[in-house]
């Protein structure tokens, strides 16, 4: 490898890039035999969108990816879009021919995208390994699912165990997804259409337990979280035939829209997928975005994903709502700490912490009191929060953001080219990418308008993964 790849001026350092070309979705992501795979939409030709291709590359740890050679090619029937993966525990597709366990990837064979492919349709297709993901065939009896309607695509694909069955979450067209069933991968049926307002593409589906259920409520309580490309949600049930929210999301009397709530309000968050075949002992649902429509100039890759969150489902009084946050293993990339504590803020800026490069693991409490506004800057860039509006804000996007006992707790992944925030023990996120002109980095605290105090900070400076 060159001494150069991995070390470029604007490469991430600890969120994934592909070494050369494109990148976008986030596709196939799929945990077994120690490894978490990560597929992607991939243009291993060019910076550009285009020529869309399977990407690939594993992990032990979520943290450390080592690319391999591409998984899927375009064919005849068009290009690779997006799709997921699963582990095929029973053999249900009847594929397996050794010890280990089928993977099997459900995709989108993008007709009249290629030459070969003109004049063809969208339709839903299956590939299967036999050797932990290391080389693909494409079934002979795609498609799967023929065209139903628009650019129907991105199907993701789980196992229902109460009815002992495969179940895909299917984009259609405008507003529009559905709900199919299969025994076996191969045979699809359909189950219902979902209509979701200010939603398109990459739909997700999976189970998740209920923390903070109230005591009237019954233990392991779980509900079902559907969740669209610009991560927006539905929570509700399911029984294997039929997701229905709950009431609060609709569905509208006049159009039959649901309104689904909003994951994250940063700029660069999009086509979200989440592990499937993560084992029981771990139990986490963890979720990566593309951090879309970022600038990478003159650098030979394009594009990086997001750093790696754990979901959590609570029940609040507004009703059930999602957590996101850095998965535990970032701690494995923590270098350098700073500790402070009980250090009080007037108006203007306070030096906490200095760095040669802008990375960092940031977690702070702060304290308002008298201030009208108080944050954070790192990277040049500020995290402030309107202590008035209850807004926090960051690289101009704001979100909603209420104290919690008066204080207001902030996580913050600073790397070469993005800036996540979650705020409230991830009640909050915001996931921004940004271009600094500088990489020299100083982490600081700041108030206006009053006094206010920084209960707490640990600032970690960051390892990379490519060394």
């Amino acid at each position: 490898m060159p001494e150069t790849l991995y070390a470029e001026r604007y490469r991430p350092q600890f969120h994934f890039t592909a070494a050369h070309g494109w990148l976008n979705d986030p596709n196939g992501l799929v945990y077994y035999d120690g490894e978490y795979h990560l597929f992607f939409q991939h243009n291993p030709d060019s910076v550009e969108w285009g020529n869309m291709t399977w990407g690939h590359a594993v992990s032990p740890d979520l943290l450390h990816w080592r690319q391999l050679p591409n998984a899927l090619l375009p064919d005849e029937m068009g290009t690779m879009f997006s799709g997921s993966a699963v582990v095929d525990w029973e053999n249900t597709a009847g594929f397996q021919t050794g010890t280990h366990k089928t993977l099997v990837a459900l995709y989108t064979a993008a007709g009249d995208h290629s030459p070969e492919s003109k004049g063809k349709p969208f339709t839903q297709c299956l590939a299967y390994s036999t050797d932990r993901g290391r080389t693909w065939t494409k079934y002979a009896g795609n498609p799967v699912l023929p065209h139903i309607k628009g650019a129907n695509r991105d199907p993701k694909v789980i196992w229902h165990a109460g009815t002992r069955q495969w179940i895909m979450a299917l984009y259609l067209d405008g507003r529009d997804f559905t709900f199919y069933a299969s025994p076996d991968l191969k045979r699809w049926t359909h189950l219902h259409d979902l209509t979701v307002r200010d939603c398109d593409e990459c739909p997700d589906f999976f189970e998740l337990p209920v923390e903070g259920a109230a005591e009237e409520h019954e233990a392991n309580e779980t509900r079902w979280v559907w969740v669209a490309a610009n991560g927006r949600y539905l929570v509700g049930q399911f029984d294997g035939r039929r997701f229905t929210p709950e009431a609060e999301h609709g569905p509208d009397p006049q159009t039959g829209e649901y309104t689904a709530h909003v994951s994250d309000y940063g700029a660069n968050f999009y086509a979200v997928q989440t592990y499937s075949d993560i084992p029981q002992a771990d139990g986490r649902r963890i979720q990566i975005a593309w951090m879309f429509k970022a600038s990478y100039p003159g650098m030979p890759f394009n594009q990086q994903m997001s750093f790696p969150c754990e979901l959590t489902l609570h029940r609040t009084p507004e009703g059930f709502r999602l957590r996101r946050r850095p998965v535990r293993e970032i701690a494995l990339l923590h270098d350098t700490a700073v500790l402070q504590a009980d250090v009080p803020l007037q108006d203007g800026e306070t030096v906490l912490a200095e760095s040669a490069d802008t990375l960092w693991h940031i977690t702070a409490v702060l304290e308002p009191r008298g201030a009208r506004e108080l944050g954070l800057r790192v990277a040049g860039e500020a995290i402030s929060y309107d202590v008035v509006s209850q807004q926090l804000t960051c690289l101009d996007r704001s979100a909603p953001c209420e104290l919690i006992d008066g204080r207001l707790a902030l996580e913050v992944l600073v790397d070469r080219t993005s800036i996540e925030v979650f705020a409230n023990d991830g009640c909050v996120s915001l996931s921004s990418c940004c271009l600094p002109a500088d990489l020299t980095s100083r982490v600081a605290a700041y108030a206006s308008g009053g006094a206010a105090r920084l209960v707490s900070l640990e600032a970690h400076t960051m390892r990379s993964i490519w060394r």
